[in-house]
């Protein structure tokens, strides 16, 4: 049902209709945008502040895909040489973030994007903000071309060699269509730079930017969650704990990360402990590299990264720290299967870490073994060591002392005729449940990547069927590195993962079902088998 039958946006069926409206209907339809945004957010969370600030430039525009963060300019290039080629005239333009300004890819556009013979258009969205407060010479920049409504000579884009315009209020949709309508055509590079108010039209977004990137579900009276927050410790509360001991020891230690330090609660660090704490902006590959450089210099550089970002920061996470074999130490969040959009997935980090040389990937089935590992990884000087923080409900567990994962030793509590080996949070949610089921041996694997051989002869040798659950892809996987191992072995193996597959806000229980995750399956399975 149409909780907004009055509203303006339901006679918009594309960009044409916008055409026909006047300016007064224009802002109307901005104001309802923003209140289906808030009302969106509210009931199912999402991006709140950087969609609010954006409204009236994406009405211009039309009036008139952009890919993830850091990406347009490059995409806009590829584009715009393919519309040269194939003889077309069409207006490219890219849309870009201050905020994602501080990504590497964002200036190998422009420095491609400078030279284009013919029509392309930047547009730089300057809020002052990107997910925390932006970082680095770019700042300075962008203040210097606000303060001199863009008259500034110490101008960055004008430099490389990109005609410049300047609009003082980006969310006056007048302003926008005018400044639109004076880039439409032109036939060389040219870069529009937009001052707009991230939140606008939501006080308490204008007021607190960071805690309104991206929230929870929320009651719109009170700005308060209508998620149950988790009581006691937190898998990033726990990593939060040991980076702090670490540091009240005195220890040349530091917390690293790339403009998500609210994933992590890393606020606590960084206002308490500013001179251990570092935020790069939305730049994974400088975060790598930057670790890399730490350890090199014989300081202990803790990474903490969104696995859905991780991705960005392949090459570093290669030949910077693998190929030097540097003690780097990385908590990665979010790496596990989702019901978030194909752009957030965070499937693929397991995979990426876990088949380069050096690194160890450790998967914790419990907060206490969290803690064990991060001490650990911490304390040593050997290799490179990644930490699947737990994405899904695990127990606190009992404490564990002085425990050397140098060489993996696995937990196994003994069955009969079937070993369930369930990685990391899998252990809890569907391994503990399929052991009880089926009267199997139940393992804590430990590592998504180091294998415990002495372990799987020997559950070879006294079981029928072995079992490998996991919270990734199968492809390239932990279960997949068992199969290799065991192939030559009189022993059926049954490997659980994600099929290599984008899902797409598909919720995740339908995502479990689909790839036979459930406990009822995989006991079917076991018992087929």
């Amino acid at each position: 049902m149409n909780k907004h039958p009055e509203y303006l946006l339901n006679k918009i069926s594309g960009p044409a209709d916008l055409k026909k409206l006047s300016l007064p209907e224009m802002e109307k339809l901005a104001s309802e945008i923003r209140t289906l945004i808030l009302e969106k957010d509210a009931a199912e969370g999402g991006h709140l502040g950087p969609d609010l600030g954006i409204v009236e430039a994406t009405i211009a525009y039309h009036y008139y895909a952009v890919g993830h963060t850091s990406t347009s300019i490059a995409l806009a290039t590829g584009m715009a040489k393919a519309r040269d080629l194939m003889g077309k005239h069409e207006n490219i333009m890219a849309l870009i973030g201050d905020g994602s300004m501080t990504g590497g890819l964002a200036y190998e556009g422009l420095n491609n994007a400078a030279i284009e013979k013919h029509n392309l258009v930047v547009v730089v969205n300057d809020n002052q903000m990107s997910i925390d407060d932006n970082v680095g010479g770019l700042v300075t920049a962008l203040k210097k071309l606000r303060d001199s409504n863009g008259e500034t000579k110490e101008n960055p884009f004008t430099a490389i060699g990109f005609d410049y315009r300047y609009v003082a209020d980006g969310n006056d949709i007048q302003s926008m269509i005018d400044a639109f309508k004076a880039v439409k055509n032109v036939d060389h590079p040219i870069l529009l730079h937009i001052n707009t108010l991230k939140g606008k039209g939501y006080q308490p977004a204008i007021d607190n930017e960071e805690a309104h990137h991206w929230v929870m579900p929320f009651d719109l009276k009170t700005d308060k969650t209508t998620v149950a927050m988790p009581e006691g410790p937190t898998a990033s509360s726990i990593a939060l704990d040991v980076l702090e001991d670490h540091i009240n020891n005195g220890e040349k230690i530091m917390a690293i990360n790339a403009a998500i330090p609210g994933v992590f609660g890393l606020d606590r660090i960084k206002n308490k402990y500013p001179e251990n704490y570092h935020d790069v902006g939305i730049a994974e590959q400088e975060s790598v590299a930057f670790a890399a450089g730490m350890a090199k210099e014989g300081a202990t550089p803790v990474l903490f990264e969104n696995s859905t970002f991780l991705q960005r920061a392949f090459d570093q996470l290669s030949h910077d720290v693998a190929a030097n074999d540097l003690p780097v130490v990385m908590m990665v969040a979010g790496g596990g299967i989702s019901g978030t959009s194909k752009t957030h997935l965070g499937v693929f980090d397991q995979v990426m870490i876990s088949n380069l040389p050096n690194w160890i990937y450790l998967a914790p089935t419990n907060l206490a073994e969290e803690k064990a590992m991060m001490e650990w990884a911490i304390k040593q000087k050997k290799h490179p060591v990644a930490i699947k923080m737990p994405t899904k409900d695990v127990p606190e567990g009992k404490e564990i002392t002085a425990v050397d994962y140098s060489e993996i030793k696995y937990d196994i509590k003994p069955g009969k005729d079937v070993a369930v080996l369930a990685l990391g949070d899998m252990y809890d949610m569907l391994g503990k449940k399929v052991a009880e089921k089926t009267g199997a041996s139940l393992v804590n694997p430990v590592s998504a990547n180091i294998l415990d051989t002495a372990a799987l002869d020997k559950l070879t040798q006294e079981n029928k069927v072995i079992v490998t659950i996991e919270d990734n892809i199968l492809d390239g996987g932990f279960g997949e590195k068992v199969a290799s191992y065991l192939g030559d072995k009189d022993i059926k193996v049954l490997n659980y993962g994600q099929k290599r597959v984008y899902t797409d806000q598909v919720p995740l229980k339908e995502i479990l079902k689909d790839n036979r995750m459930t406990v009822d399956q995989i006991v079917e399975d076991i018992e087929n088998a």
